[in-house]
């Protein structure tokens, strides 16, 4: 589950990639260079692939802080795991 506020970042984030993709629109129907067409397309992609990896982090963290309860972890191993994903996360494209 995602927070309220969580929730709003992510509608947020989802708003710029809606006015990205129209840009992408505009820019072919302008017959833009294919070059700038494709600078556009990886930012918007970019922007896609950030909104997944926030949503997956939350979902993360909330199975993570779950498991602690049961296998008796505290706060500080849940942001430790979750600290290791993130590195990886960055370093994969």
């Amino acid at each position: 589950m995602v927070a309220k506020t969580d929730t709003e970042k992510v509608i947020n984030r989802l708003r710029r990639v809606e006015g990205q993709v129209r840009g992408l629109q505009r820019m072919i129907s302008e017959d833009k260079p294919c070059e700038d067409v494709l600078t556009q397309l990886a930012a918007t992609r970019a922007a896609l692939d950030r909104v997944g990896v926030f949503l997956i982090s939350n979902r993360m963290k909330e199975c993570l802080r779950n498991s602690t309860e049961e296998m008796g972890l505290d706060d500080v191993a849940v942001e430790e795991a979750f600290e290791v994903f993130m590195k990886y996360i960055q370093h994969v494209k």
